[in-house]
């Protein structure tokens, strides 16, 4: 069979690796503290040539690697996956228990059945039992979490709910106008973005075994107001037809080479000639 086709089936299947996550960002254009995937595409030629020396040869040199290496062709496929962490919309929301974070690289942490988690999500709510919680029912962690083992609450009572910048919360005092400190929330910035796994529910899962470590002053905590997705809709649906033509495109190619070239290659060379 013609390397040409493998080559054109190796570029539709990127193809449609890069569809998916085109449709996963715009299924959650409108998912608060959502952030994109994108994907790098490369070939196959570069990557054999990056770890040609270590690859199980017969005679194990680079003589019998650079061989090889001349027999390929090149064949597109997503090299590398990554989240882009850039900042989305602020949006002013009103809501007491809304909060955004106005950095990069911040996030707010939340206790899980599976351990600890991340989030961009601060569209927060009070449970039944007046904990501080996520959508879906998580609570949110304060900044001492990790001596106290608390929860954050709030009783029925306290009718003036304030956070400054840092998360601290402050509530009134009854029967007068001044404002006491309560709990703060967990703030964290972790070493290094690349690490972090994306878990479902706008949750990151951060490294096995990172010390999460609360800041004492974020200066990025904006109470009413949630961070949007980042993903711009516009960018993503022209990125999606552009996938689709290129799909279209090598789809020819693989007709052309097992229909076209075959059909010339059987009425020409079976030609018997005296």
């Amino acid at each position: 069979m013609q390397t040409g086709y493998y080559a054109a089936a190796g570029g539709m299947v990127t193809q449609f690796n890069r569809l998916d996550t085109i449709a996963n960002n715009l299924a959650n254009a409108n998912t608060a503290g959502f952030k994109k995937d994108a994907t790098v595409t490369g070939d196959f030629l570069r990557l054999y040539k990056e770890a040609r020396d270590e690859l199980p040869l017969q005679n194990d040199t680079v003589e019998g690697a650079q061989f090889y290496h001349r027999s390929l062709t090149r064949v597109p496929q997503i090299v590398e996956g990554y989240t882009d962490h850039s900042l989305g919309v602020i949006q002013q929301t009103g809501n007491t228990f809304d909060f955004a974070l106005t950095r990069e690289g911040l996030f707010f942490a939340v206790r899980t059945p599976e351990g600890i988690r991340l989030t961009r999500d601060g569209s927060f709510t009070l449970s039944d039992e007046g904990k501080l919680v996520t959508k879906q029912g998580y609570e949110v962690l304060p900044s001492d979490y990790f001596e106290s083992q608390n929860a954050i609450t709030f009783d029925a009572t306290d009718s003036v709910v304030e956070a400054d910048k840092n998360g601290q919360f402050y509530i009134a005092v009854p029967g007068s106008a001044q404002l006491t400190a309560t709990s703060k929330l967990m703030v964290v910035s972790p070493e290094n973005l690349k690490w972090l796994r994306k878990g479902g529910d706008g949750l990151f899962i951060p490294p096995e075994g990172e010390r999460l470590q609360p800041l004492a002053e974020s200066n990025a905590v904006s109470q009413g107001a949630v961070e949007k997705s980042n993903v711009n809709a516009v960018n993503e649906m022209v990125a999606m037809i552009e996938a689709n033509r290129l799909v279209g495109m090598y789809q020819k190619a693989m007709d052309s080479q097992m229909n076209d070239l075959n059909r010339d290659a059987i009425e020409k060379l079976a030609v018997t000639r005296k």
